[in-house]
Parts: C-alpha cells; structure tokens; sequence
C-alpha cells in the first residue's frame, strides 16, 4: 500500500546535512509528550493546548518536535500549521526478545506500516524513528547483527508504503555497535554532564555515522538535581558543541515537565523547559538564545584558508561544485584551485575547451 508523494516539500538528505527546498535544514528539536490520554485516548494533550505549546515551541525557536506514539491527523495539521516538522517514533515491544518470535516480529512490522501509512501523506513528517534505545541485553541475547538486519527490515518496510520517507534508528552508547545499514541519518540519545567526554564522544559518533548525518536525538538534565542555572548552562553548550562538531542538528529533552509514562504522571523528574502550566523555566530562555545562533557561532580567530579542488574527467560535477563553493559562508579565504586531467578523447570532448581557461588559481 503505497502512498502519494506530498505535495509540499519534504526534508531531504544532503550529504552529511539536511536539505528543506534551496536551504540547508538544521534541526532544532525539542521532545514532546508522551501525555495522559485526552479525550479520544490519544497520549497526546488536546487540540487547544497542543496549538498553544505549539506556539511557545516556536517562540523557543524549534524547527523539530520529537513525539513517541503515532500522531492523529489534527496533530499533524497542527504541527503543519505552526511550521513544525515532526520527529515520529514508532512504537513497538522492543523490551521482548522480538527475534525469538515471528508473532513479536510480524507485530512490529505492521506497527511500522500503520505508523507510515497515517502519517505518510502530511508535509509535516520530517522523520520515522523505527526504533527508540533497544535494551542492550536483548541485542547482546539476539546478536547485533540479527537486531540490526531486523532494524533494516522495518526500513525496508517503511520505504515500500513510503519510499520518500527518511528513517532512522535511535540508538544510544550501551549500543553504540548496533549498526544497521539502510537508515537515512544516525541518531543518537547522549547524557553527559561534562563539556570534553561530550566533545570526544560527539568526534566519536561522527566516525561511526561516516557519511551519513548525525543528530542527538535528546540531550537533557533534570531541574531537581542540577538547578535550572546549572541546567540552562550545560544546555548551552552543549547544542553548540553539537553543531560546532559537524552535527546536522540536536533535539532537547523536553518541552514541559509533564511526563506520562508507564501509566503514571513522572513526579520525581523534572527535565522540562516549561513547568506543567507551561510557563517557561530559565532554562527556556537559554535554549531560544542558543536556537537562535544555531548553527552559526563565531570563531575566536577565521585563518585564512585555500580551497583546492582536484578533479579527473568530472565534466558533469565540476560547475556545480565551483558555483557552490562561490557561496562558501566563509570570511577570509584566498582562492579556488582547481585542476583537470585532459579527457581521453580530446578531439571528441567539448569540456576541454570550456575549460581550458579554468586551469590555474581563481582570486576571491
């Protein structure tokens, strides 16, 4: 059951980034929800105070809203209507051994085919999570490969309802060499308190998502244990350690301290940047500064640099690679360098005398 492609734009990947229509798309996300259920069971809050957090989400800044269950179409429109792309993850008993049983297995296929199939259609799905934190002792039970073959079936699937869509895993460091193959961005739930093991970790992920983007799928600290100064400080640093490293994007967690989960009201964490009425905490405040630098932060110092391009019969690739490299958001560098091996058939090849006068140095 295939459905249409959206008519609106939709997120794409662009090498290690993301790409929204001509812009780069950074994510700026910030968690939301699970509630107690509404009226129509929904773990969602009403239409009314949906479209209200919306609006504040917004105020903060926030382009991303990571939710935990399947949204209904009002969600969707919502998150439509206020400019919001929505970060899906699709649940499932991950905390069963699912490989032991083709019931377990066949369940969360379809949950992954309803999931896409809802919400498939609405420009407001930037991505599917297929998986959220696997328990590290069912992956080490099943083997990392069999979990990660199965991870990359249930993309498989999602792709075959919806073969635009992007899909993601979400992993964090208890199992970090769960890799599966086909997901179109790596995603990672990292808690760190301290600013240099983050750094290093972060130059660690990025090695393990090789050409792919990475994102934090939450990052976070609790007002009760640190203080909400302590709290809005680490949050600082860390979204910009985050895009200073090369990440496509960060999603704080969370948008209120109102937290259901496993059938209760959490009452004894706090990791919200709004309290239950919503009003905003000063931690609010620091995050929306920082949003709105993102991912821009200034350097002490910009060296001046050389760009060098090196490039053999690349006829097809070479203007775009030069005109974009014109836009480079950059403020001192000296030249473009830029070198071609003659084409095998010189006489035949138009490109050689496009560009013979491109060899050489190009002043800035």
């Amino acid at each position: 059951m295939a459905v249409a492609v959206a008519s609106r734009e939709r997120v794409s990947v662009d090498g290690k980034f993301f790409r929204l229509g001509e812009k780069k798309f950074y994510v700026k996300g910030i968690a939301y929800g699970p509630f107690p259920p509404n009226a129509a069971g929904q773990h969602f809050a009403s239409p009314e105070q949906t479209a209200a957090d919306f609006a504040q989400i917004r105020e903060l800044g926030a382009n991303v809203v990571r939710i935990y269950h399947v949204p209904a179409k009002w969600f969707l429109d919502l998150a439509a209507q206020h400019e919001l792309k929505l970060l899906i993850d699709i649940p499932w008993n991950k905390q069963l051994c699912f490989l032991d049983s083709a019931e377990h297995r066949t369940a969360a296929g379809d949950a992954v085919r309803r999931a896409v199939y809802a919400c498939g259609r609405n420009p407001a799905v930037f991505a599917f999570s297929i998986a959220n934190e696997i328990p590290p002792d069912i992956v080490r039970w099943s083997g990392a490969h069999a979990v990660a073959d199965f991870i990359d079936d249930l993309i498989s699937e999602a792709k075959r309802v919806d073969p635009e869509c992007l899909c993601t895993f979400t992993n964090y460091p208890p199992t970090e060499f769960l890799r599966p193959q086909s997901a179109d961005f790596v995603s990672f739930n990292v808690y760190l308190h301290q600013e240099q093991p983050l750094k290093n970790y972060l130059a660690r992920l990025q090695m393990l998502a090789e050409s792919k983007p990475l994102i934090l799928g939450e990052i976070g600290f609790d007002s009760l244990r640190e203080g909400e100064t302590r709290k809005g400080e680490m949050l600082a640093w860390q979204i910009e350690d985050a895009f200073r490293g090369g990440l496509a994007g960060a999603v704080v967690f969370r948008f209120t301290d109102e937290w259901f989960k496993d059938g209760r009201l959490i009452d004894d964490w706090q990791m919200g940047l709004t309290k239950r009425d919503r009003q905003p905490k000063r931690s609010f405040a620091v995050v929306k500064k920082v949003f709105a630098k993102a991912p821009d932060f200034a350097l002490p110092h910009y060296p001046k640099v050389s760009v060098v391009v090196a490039s053999y019969n690349g006829d097809r690739t070479l203007k775009a690679c030069l005109d974009s490299l014109e836009r480079l958001n950059y403020p001192d560098y000296e030249s473009f360098w830029w070198m071609m091996a003659r084409p095998t058939q010189p006489r035949r090849s138009p490109w050689r005398i496009r560009t013979r006068a491109a060899f050489g140095t190009r002043k800035i």
